[in-house]
């Protein structure tokens, strides 16, 4: 009788066929992999390998690394504003909106100077933004300048989370869990120092764009000129 190939054997112990390689399975699995062992581990090979398949099997559906590189900065971004809006104004959405980002990029640590690098794609992160800008064009506020507090805001939060488990360069471990009493004490002076920055960054801008809404001018750019050193 004709012994079965390992191969065989293999699918059959998966219910007689491979599982079906998804776009959406592979960047699940390169987050895993970049949770577990780091951005630079993070390539074609590993992904495919904890999938189980060739890394060549991985090209049909994501074209090279950058690529999956956007497709994780893209899943992460919409992990962080999965949860839906209460009804509020502008300024109390987009502080919950920089608080779910942040923890978020603190969920995942490795992933901090990836998104600090690797901008979110525009029409993605417009599409996924649209609850939270309605909420500024509700009180009258121009697009742009909606965009630009929320960018701004975005901003602050990767730089913030990178001040906080960055690494230097050619290291790849993210700081201990806070589990000591030291660790509890320097996430507590973060989360102040996070809620302490956001609040006035978000009250400036409620200022400037009330004042712009209601039919102040917008401030003009000035540039500044260096004292001539002769």
């Amino acid at each position: 009788m004709t012994q079965p190939t390992r191969r065989q054997e293999a699918r059959a112990g998966r219910g007689g066929r491979p599982a079906l390689l998804t776009r959406e399975r592979i960047v699940t699995a390169a987050v895993d992999v970049l949770d577990a062992e780091g951005l630079d581990a993070l390539t074609m090979r590993r992904v495919g390998a904890r999938l189980g398949v060739a890394a060549m099997s991985l090209y049909r559906h994501v074209p090279n690394r950058d690529a999956l590189l956007a497709a994780v900065v893209d899943h992460l971004f919409a992990e962080a504003v999965a949860e839906p809006l209460r009804e509020d104004g502008w300024a109390d959405a987009l502080i919950r909106f920089a608080a779910a980002y942040r923890g978020t990029l603190l969920a995942h640590p490795h992933a901090v100077p990836l998104l600090a690098t690797h901008p979110v794609d525009v029409e993605t992160g417009t599409a996924l933004l649209a609850g939270l800008l309605e909420r500024f064009a509700a009180s009258g506020i121009e697009p742009q300048d909606a965009l630009l507090a929320v960018q701004s805001v975005g901003v602050y939060v990767l730089g913030h989370a990178l001040a906080q488990v960055g690494t230097p360069p050619g290291t790849d471990e993210p700081p201990p869990p806070a589990d000591t009493d030291t660790g509890d004490a320097a996430a507590a002076f973060y989360d102040h120092w996070f809620d302490t920055g956001l609040r006035a960054m978000v009250t400036g801008f409620e200022h400037r764009l009330t004042g712009i809404s209601q039919g102040a001018s917008r401030p003009t750019p000035t540039t500044r000129i260096a004292p001539d050193a002769s």
